[in-house]
């Protein structure tokens, strides 16, 4: 458990908190690039970390990120008029480009200093993988570059990005992702019920059937340079086999599906605070060996995986508000938890806890090894940056984040790193060109 100290430093990320400050040292999925379709298109309203900012495409099809406060009086940004490569407020007409520099104030008389002076505060943005990312750190000649997820170094038709709004602290989201001990329950049949035989052990019903036989993995962490690879490892039906399953956690907030086999889709996610109380999960799925087909695509845009069925605002059609659709009929019957899809049931568990988890009341096991060591390495680095300044070095090693995941059947006697070597070619599950 921790301490309630430790529980504020983990969850909080306003401006000038500690694990605020460490958050915005690294480039932040602000909206999906078909938020702005449009060069010249309506700015949307976001959230991020307790700010309210305003984002926009200008003329030249650049983002623009700003505070949704006008510098004049006040007025907010979002119903400003996007036109000829800057926002323009409709209260008074001043007109900021997508850098934050006044480029039109009418009612300054020329000459005044005030034309070169006037900024709105704006932070830099970047568009990869079909996102749209901001650095929200301090001003500086050594800002890192976005991380090199390798989703989006993929062709688009490679590729499948969403987002989703969880009612929840972004850190009970991360924990759900980093504990595969709860695939033996949460997601499985109803009690009961037997999986399809099937003697290929790449087989997902022979997996399924290993974790519902076995609640307790054996939990093995390798520290990387961007974070950690977690991996579980479950009995199969032999004595001289393992069956692993392995998560990439990558600073500050991504994460990934762990039981993808050679061959399939990949998925992962990244979690951006809204407030401390509510958060993004941008996922995306990506298959580097082949385009994603029209199947695969249809099962995304309603919901698989990770990825829930959402509405047009991006908000989970099953959700807080109608009790996940739970069906208790369904519950006795068919599945563990009588709610429809797998991100669902994690989004259900994940909000159950309350909008911030009290970590203090909590009594952990041995399963729960990944979370404790996420804490640890979360809090050490935003205690450090407050208490010593000392500045991340992950954001600025772009290329330790092209990372897979996966599930593997190993023999026994191989530790996790001789696993990943055998599943991914590197013992860390990083992606070499």
């Amino acid at each position: 458990m921790l301490t309630a100290a430790e529980n504020e430093i983990l969850t909080g990320t306003q401006a000038d908190t500690p694990m605020g400050e460490y958050f915005r040292r690294f480039w932040q999925p602000v909206a999906l690039s078909e938020e702005l379709p449009e060069a010249d298109g309506a700015p949307i309203q976001v959230t991020v970390m307790g700010e309210d900012m305003v984002t926009f495409r200008d003329t030249e099809g650049r983002v623009g990120l700003v505070e949704s406060r006008c510098p004049h009086r006040g007025a907010n940004m979002f119903f400003g008029r996007n036109e000829e490569c800057g926002l323009r407020c409709v209260y008074h007409g001043w007109k900021f480009d997508v850098t934050g520099k006044a480029v039109d104030l009418p009612n300054v008389p020329p000459g005044v200093r005030m034309h070169d002076t006037i900024r709105i505060k704006a932070y830099p943005t970047r568009e990869y993988g079909d996102m749209v990312w901001a650095y929200m750190g301090p001003p500086t000649d050594n800002m890192p570059e976005v991380p090199c997820l390798e989703f989006g170094l993929l062709a688009d038709s490679k590729r499948y990005v969403m987002k989703q709004r969880l009612e929840c602290n972004w850190v009970q989201a991360m924990e759900g992702d980093l504990d595969t001990s709860h695939f033996s329950f949460l997601h499985m049949p109803a009690p009961g019920l037997e999986t399809t035989e099937n003697k290929d052990v790449n087989s997902p019903n022979r997996h399924l059937e290993w974790m519902r036989r076995d609640g307790r993995p054996k939990f093995d962490l390798l520290d990387h340079e961007v974070g950690f690879v977690a991996g579980g490892a479950r009995a199969t039906d032999g004595d001289g086999e393992l069956y692993w399953r392995m998560t990439q956690f990558m600073l500050p907030s991504h994460g990934t599906g762990p039981a993808t086999v050679p061959g399939e889709t990949y998925y992962g996610m990244t979690l951006v605070p809204i407030t401390d109380t509510s958060c993004w999960m941008y996922c995306y799925a990506w298959n580097p060996e082949r385009d994603l087909h029209d199947a695969e695509l249809a099962k995304f845009k309603e919901g698989h995986g990770i990825m829930a069925e959402i509405d047009a605002d991006y908000m989970p059609v099953r959700n807080r508000g109608n009790d996940y659709g739970i069906d208790r009929d369904i519950q006795k019957q068919q599945t563990y938890t009588g709610v429809k899809g797998t991100a669902e049931q994690d989004i259900m568990v994940q909000q159950s806890q309350g909008l911030i988890v009290d970590r203090t009341r909590e009594n952990l096991t041995a399963t729960d090894a990944a979370i404790v060591h996420f804490r640890r390495l979360l809090i050490g680095a935003a205690t450090e940056l407050a208490r010593d300044g000392k500045e991340p070095a992950a954001p600025h090693n772009p290329e330790a984040y092209c990372t897979r995941p996966g599930a593997h059947v190993a023999a026994r006697s191989k530790e996790l790193e001789e696993v990943l070597t055998e599943r991914f070619g590197h013992p860390r599950g990083r992606v070499l060109a």
